[in-house]
């Protein structure tokens, strides 16, 4: 949706940036395949900074979480581009935030058996997916087009 060249260099940096937040929460889900597959372990050499932060500050996903919607999403001075990929992360964290709480219910029903730990797979490899996605399209100076998510984000960020 954008032109090469209309973005520059830090506004697809500070796009590509809010992605951390949604990786940060699906780590938890993650735990089933970081075990099996320390390969996988890679990923969390970016998110070290945000886990330290996160392990010390109390509630400081939340905080995070209105200082980027606050100060950027409703912020019109900032670029669209920034505020559409900002828009976009913290849904995929609302999203992470729900299937949290399903799983916790889910696995009071079911007890921690081969279905929880597919669906946490799937959750994980799927945000993995999502915000990959969205890093890159970002640091390339496109918008990164998730098919429901960013109608929603589009309806969200004007």
């Amino acid at each position: 949706m954008t032109w090469r060249g209309s973005t520059t260099v830090k506004e697809r940096i500070f796009a590509a940036l809010p992605y951390l937040l949604p990786l940060l929460y699906a780590l938890p889900f993650g735990i089933f395949l970081l075990r099996q597959f320390p390969v996988l372990n890679i990923i969390l050499v970016p998110l070290s900074p945000l886990i330290f932060i996160q392990r010390t500050i109390p509630f400081a996903g939340l905080i995070l979480f209105f200082v980027l919607f606050l100060a950027v999403v409703r912020n019109e001075r900032i670029a669209h581009f920034i505020r559409f990929n900002t828009m976009q992360a913290i849904l995929l964290d609302i999203l992470l935030v729900l299937c949290s709480f399903a799983m916790s219910i889910l696995g009071r029903g079911l007890g921690a058996n081969f279905f929880i730990e597919t669906l946490s797979n799937v959750i994980f490899l799927g945000t993995l997916a999502a915000c990959g996605y969205g890093i890159v399209q970002s640091l390339l100076g496109r918008y990164a087009e998730i098919p429901t998510l960013s109608e929603a984000v589009y309806a969200q960020v004007r």
